[in-house]
């Protein structure tokens, strides 16, 4: 695995800029569904990954040797725990693709000449 740097970093948040962009244009709704799907899957989509490095950034902020150990510091670090919770209650996201697969799904099935 390459190394990570603030600019592999910064690539996958221009990705989602684009596919932001993508979305405004109104694709086909088929589509659009098959590319957020991977953001918002249940195990390992955004809201879970992001809650899981806020939680890491906090730990390692809280072992690392040279942090010190102030009120403020700990105020910080209970924010960014507090974060990933609320994070992690997103990761209810993916029922929400389920709906939207079966209404396009409905709308399909009620086209003249469907069935």
């Amino acid at each position: 695995m390459p190394a990570l740097t603030p600019d592999t970093i910064r690539t996958a948040t221009e990705t989602l800029s684009l596919l932001t962009d993508y979305l405004r244009e109104s694709p086909d709704p088929e589509e659009a569904l098959a590319l957020v799907e991977p953001l918002l899957d249940e195990y390992t989509g955004l809201p879970v990954q992001l809650a899981d490095t806020l939680r890491a950034l906090a730990r390692a902020v809280q072992d690392h040797p040279d942090t010190p150990h102030t009120p403020e510091v700990g105020l910080l670090i209970r924010e960014l725990r507090t974060a990933a919770w609320e994070q992690a209650d997103q990761h209810t996201l993916h029922y929400v693709l389920d709906g939207l697969r079966g209404l396009y799904g409905s709308a399909v099935a009620t086209e003249p000449g469907c069935g």
